[in-house]
């Protein structure tokens, strides 16, 4: 079955999977803001549930032993095909935009699969930005996570993403600062399954 065939509705709750080489590693619940064929919109509200593997490349996961998100809630903006989403919320990092570098997103029959790229970009409201976690890439090529050549097509890709940003392109506009959840929505849940392999499952 194609990605085409799993569309949804606002309010409806989706799960937001972490896979690497066909493996979950982690999981995130959220609610579905809007979904056509441009744009894929999340909501992850505050207290949403999340877990991740133990076992991640030798180590825990950073947030393993963390089984909601604290703080408030999380939008997130992404397109088919793009290699990033781009957050928006309160708290540290994300009062402006948070530009998250990920593997274009497939659906799946419960939601998505993508995996976290480690780099972001930063972007506060008056279009300024700066790197974050950049000096973690070569640690996870020593534990296996990316190739070489991968952190190279990240950083390219984060580089492409940055000149955007000088030349101010960007195809998501402020009018999301200002969106709010319907009050009414469901609260997100994971299915006890996430971890069965499979990025159509």
């Amino acid at each position: 079955m194609g990605d085409g065939a799993y569309r949804w509705q606002p309010g409806d709750p989706i799960v937001r999977r972490e896979v690497w080489r066909g493996r979950p590693v982690g999981a995130w619940a959220g609610l579905v803001v809007r979904d056509d064929p441009g744009l894929l919109a999340l909501w992850m509200p505050g207290d949403s549930p999340l877990e991740f593997t133990e076992d991640f490349f030798g180590k825990p996961h950073p947030w393993s032993g963390r089984d909601r998100w604290t703080g408030p809630g999380v939008l997130q903006l992404q397109r088919p095909g793009d290699a990033y989403a781009v957050w928006h919320g309160v708290g540290e990092h994300l009062d402006g935009w948070y530009v998250n570098l990920q593997e274009p997103f497939r659906r799946t029959a419960r939601g998505f699969d993508t995996l976290d790229n480690v780099l972001d970009l930063v972007v506060a409201l008056d279009g300024s930005w700066s790197w974050k976690d950049e000096e973690e890439l070569d640690g996870w090529v020593e534990r296996g996570r990316y190739t070489a050549d991968e952190v190279a097509a990240i950083r390219a890709e984060g580089r492409r993403l940055a000149a955007d940003l000088d030349a101010g392109r960007r195809w998501w506009g402020d009018e999301w600062l200002a969106w709010e959840p319907d009050p009414a929505w469901p609260r997100p849940e994971l299915p006890p399954d996430w971890r069965t392999p499979g990025v159509r499952s």
